[in-house]
């Protein structure tokens, strides 16, 4: 009996962890995806203060820093336990009049709510300042993440959520290749305690290589997507 027990125990599988996430800077030639912190907390408010950015939101959390620090203080912890990969949204050249200065902080976006059992992960809390929506920004974040979720990660599906009535965020991730799945109700409960209605995405790996090349097509060549180390 004793030899029975050792032997069935013996065959008990092993509990694995999940891997963790690994924080990483993802670039192309135009942009860089940098891992947050909290030295990126000034820039982040400048970025995103502005109302049009959280219209369909129920909080501006760039209004301030005091609300703001929350915010990246649970994202960055998020990271280090290798949950998520937060990121701020950095401009490497000046195309724009406005923008005076490189490297400047210009939005943050997210890979988050991580499934490696399941190999799927979600895409979002992106904002772009209002100067670079509508630029090659979106096209070039998009594709940094989705290239790093399905080649890097090995993820079989990623998940692009915006709310409801959040027209111009729905159109932008169709016009990327997102296949609209349905809207799911009730599905996230805002901190003051509304429910909001969500438009639910999802790109999977069967899809991501007619994905790419769409994305590489929004810019004036490919090799505008690719970042080569001075």
């Amino acid at each position: 009996m004793q030899q029975l027990m050792l032997t069935t125990a013996a065959l008990k599988p092993l509990s694995l962890k999940p891997l963790p996430l690994k924080a990483i800077t993802l670039e192309t030639s135009l942009i860089k995806l940098v891992p947050m912190t909290m030295q990126h907390l000034e820039g982040y408010c400048l970025a995103g203060n502005y109302p049009q950015v959280w219209q369909h939101m129920p909080i501006n959390r760039c209004q301030s820093q005091d609300i703001a620090k929350p915010w990246l203080a649970e994202a960055i912890e998020n990271m280090d336990q290798g949950l998520e990969l937060a990121f701020v949204i950095i401009n490497k050249v000046n195309n724009k009049e406005s923008d005076k200065k490189t490297d400047t902080v210009i939005g943050s976006t997210r890979l988050f709510r991580y499934n490696n059992k399941d190999k799927t992960i979600e895409l979002g809390h992106t904002f772009i300042t209002p100067n670079f929506q509508r630029s090659h920004v979106n096209s070039h974040a998009k594709y940094l993440m989705l290239k790093h979720a399905f080649e890097q990660l090995n993820m079989t599906r990623v998940e692009i959520c915006t709310h409801e009535n959040n027209q111009q965020s729905r159109n932008a991730i169709a016009r990327i290749g997102g296949q609209f799945e349905g809207v799911l109700r009730k599905h996230r409960r805002a901190p003051n305690g509304d429910s909001r209605n969500t438009a639910l995405f999802s790109i999977i790996d069967e899809d991501w290589p007619q994905v790419k090349q769409q994305l590489l097509s929004t810019g004036k060549s490919p090799e505008e997507f690719i970042h080569v180390p001075r």
